[in-house]
Parts: C-alpha cells; sequence; structure tokens
C-alpha cells in the first residue's frame, strides 16, 4: 500500500467517525481518531481501526471531563451564600 491510500484510509476514517457521532457528539473523537489513526499505522497498519477505536475512547473521555467540570460548577455554585 502507498503512503497515498494511506492518507486516503485515515481521511476517510476520520471523516466517517465525525459523520458517525454527530456534530452535536463530537466532542473528543476528532482529536482521538487522529491519535488513533497514527498509532494504527504505526501498529500493523491498521489506521481505519484505531481511527475509530481513538474516536470511540477520545469521546467517551471528553464527555467524563464535561462531567467533572459540571460536577464542580455545581459544588461552587452550591457552597456561594444566598442574600
Amino acid at each position: 500500500m502507498n503512503i497515498d491510500n494511506r492518507i486516503r484510509n485515515l481521511a476517510a476514517a476520520a471523516g466517517l467517525a465525525l459523520a458517525a457521532a454527530g456534530s452535536a457528539h463530537a466532542a473528543g473523537c476528532l482529536k482521538g481518531a487522529v491519535v488513533g489513526g497514527v498509532a494504527g499505522h504505526y501498529a500493523g497498519h491498521h489506521a481505519v481501526a484505531g481511527a475509530v477505536g481513538g474516536c470511540i475512547v477520545g469521546h467517551h473521555i471528553a464527555k467524563a471531563h464535561a462531567e467533572e467540570r459540571a460536577a464542580q460548577h455545581d459544588a461552587a455554585r452550591s457552597q456561594k451564600p444566598t442574600t
């Protein structure tokens, strides 16, 4: 497989991952897809599988961070005295 096909496969995987995740729920998916695609490529030419897995993991981590930020915001809000 030449370099042009590898780049096309990686770009297609990233595009499919974004399309599957939807624009409203794509937080972390693109970064995870890029990192997973590169890691998959170097781990035995599995860039597409790496990109899909990276998208899933990236979205999960972004969701966990968002929930943590929301909990911290709620805790700080509940500690403020009301007048």
